[in-house]
């Protein structure tokens, strides 16, 4: 083989996406026993009308510029704790109540990487050879909970990135009241798992499409009816936690888009959303929209799921079905494939698999794709993102593992009509991190979980040793005419 791959030098664009601490949504902040929520409750209740107004007044002054409406914040948070409450209360007793169960969290106080881009789905007022695009991030604050943030920017036509001023206010969504949910679903996760013979009556009970107050009714119906055991319960619960975990969020179409924050919503991502990879789907009867497959942690395991938006407005979170569905790092092909949806995954945690089906939230049967086989991936290899369509193939960006745990970037080229086969590969990493780069979070790292093609150049968005992120472009000309054929 020849060594063609070392003349590739990729370019670093100055421009660097750090962590800010100031960037903060707020969070119910609520002990963990009723009496401790009552004693509270009490200390604030014997206070004067006047003393209530003064310390209000002090708190709103303190935190309205930092939260749009926050008097409809404390106002909320209250009404989670009022069924404690047996007397009648003035508005600002309610609103102090509030806002002692109310807490700031930093959202990107410790780390802002793995980003992934796309084009934006508004393209109107640019310059010629301009893209309007988003990133996204995984952002990282106390306790290392991860969510989802954005920013908005242009790439020029030198292949460059111009990025938007971000908004400094930030909001957590809105989860979308009485959300419908699709019953074959269900069936195929319950199956996957096992629990579905348990409690098929309470799924038979229902219409092709419930919401989460009908499933409540169906399993009082199913616990009056039936002898409940210890595994019923359990499954039950697996029920509920499967509904919690599908729902939908809406942001404020007047909020900048780099105010949204994507945070965990159901116990399944109680410690954090991890490394999104957005992809830009165009289906076969030209309907556009969004995906992303994302890691859902709950603190000792984590799961496949998926995020659909058309106007990254309003989203979509379900979970992934099927046995395929399995360890980090899926990745969606923008397009159907011979009729199918595509994915590249990890399924082993070692190797790279591709997976086809007729439905994108269920996935079996991985076919091995790729196995480590250059030094510098031989502990791992990983996709870095969705694959990208070129006139020779599929160009997957990849990560590889080597000594020291150091992560580099590769990229492998797949047949366009059957990704299935690799047909060239990158022998030298296409992105290692620099001397600068090697000091962070986690030291050693240059990772990515989607690049973009724009005027001939392929340009990547890469984090820094879990710390932060960088810009990188390169002639897509350049990575193809150095793929060794396979």
């Amino acid at each position: 083989m020849s060594d063609k791959s070392k003349s590739l030098n990729a370019i670093r664009q100055p421009l660097t996406f750090t962590p800010d601490s100031s960037r903060v949504i707020t969070k119910k902040f609520f002990p963990g026993t009723e009496d401790r929520i009552a004693s509270i409750i009490h200390r604030i209740l014997i206070l004067s009308e006047k003393q209530t107004k003064e310390i209000l007044n002090e708190t709103i002054g303190k935190f309205s510029s930092r939260h749009n409406d926050i008097k409809r914040i404390f106002k909320d948070n209250f009404d989670k704790i009022e069924y404690t409450i047996n007397e009648v209360l003035s508005l600002e007793k309610k609103l102090l109540i509030g806002s002692y169960f109310t807490m700031e969290y930093s959202i990107e106080s410790a780390a802002l990487f793995n980003p992934s881009i796309v084009p934006h789905p508004d393209q109107n007022k640019l310059n010629e050879g301009e893209l309007r695009i988003i990133i996204s991030f995984r952002a990282v604050g106390e306790g290392h909970m991860s969510s989802i943030v954005f920013r908005k920017g242009v790439i020029k036509a030198n292949g460059n990135i111009a990025i938007d001023e971000k908004s400094s206010l930030v909001e957590n969504s809105l989860i979308t009241p009485d959300k419908k949910y699709n019953k074959v679903n269900f069936v195929y996760k319950l199956k996957d798992i096992n629990c579905y013979d348990l409690i098929s009556k309470i799924l038979d009970n229902l219409l092709d499409t419930f919401i989460f107050d009908e499933l409540v009714e169906s399993i009082k119906i199913f616990k009056k009816q039936n002898k409940i055991t210890s595994l019923h319960n359990e499954a039950i619960d697996t029920l509920i936690w499967l509904a919690e975990s599908n729902y939908e969020i809406q942001f404020n179409k007047n909020l900048s888009l780099s105010g949204r924050v994507i945070f965990p919503n159901s116990k399944n991502e109680r410690k954090g959303l991890e490394d999104a990879r957005f992809v830009h789907f165009k289906d076969e009867d030209g309907l556009e929209r969004y995906y992303a497959t994302y890691s859902a942690y709950n603190g000792i395991t984590s799961l496949p799921q998926l995020i659909e938006t058309e106007d990254f407005s309003h989203f979509k979170i379900s979970t992934l079905n099927g046995s395929g569905s399995q360890n980090k790092g899926m990745a969606l092909f923008p397009e159907k494939i011979n009729g199918k949806y595509a994915i590249i995954s990890r399924y082993d945690n070692e190797n790279l698999y591709i997976l086809f089906s007729d439905n994108v939230r269920y996935w079996n049967n991985p076919v091995l794709l790729r196995e480590p086989e250059f030094y510098w991936e031989f502990f791992q290899i990983g996709n870095s993102g969705s694959p990208l369509k070129t006139d020779k193939g599929w160009l997957l960006l990849t990560h590889g593992v080597g000594p020291v745990r150091t992560y580099c970037l590769g990229a492998l080229l797949l047949d366009l009509n059957d990704p299935s086969k690799v047909i060239g590969a990158l022998k030298n990493p296409l992105l290692v991190p620099l001397e600068s780069e090697r000091n962070g979070y986690v030291p050693n790292v240059v990772y990515t979980c989607g690049a973009i093609i724009h005027n001939d150049y392929l340009v990547i968005p890469y984090a820094v040793s879990d710390s932060q992120s960088c810009i990188a472009k390169i002639k897509l000309d350049d990575v193809l005419n150095c793929m060794e054929i396979v």
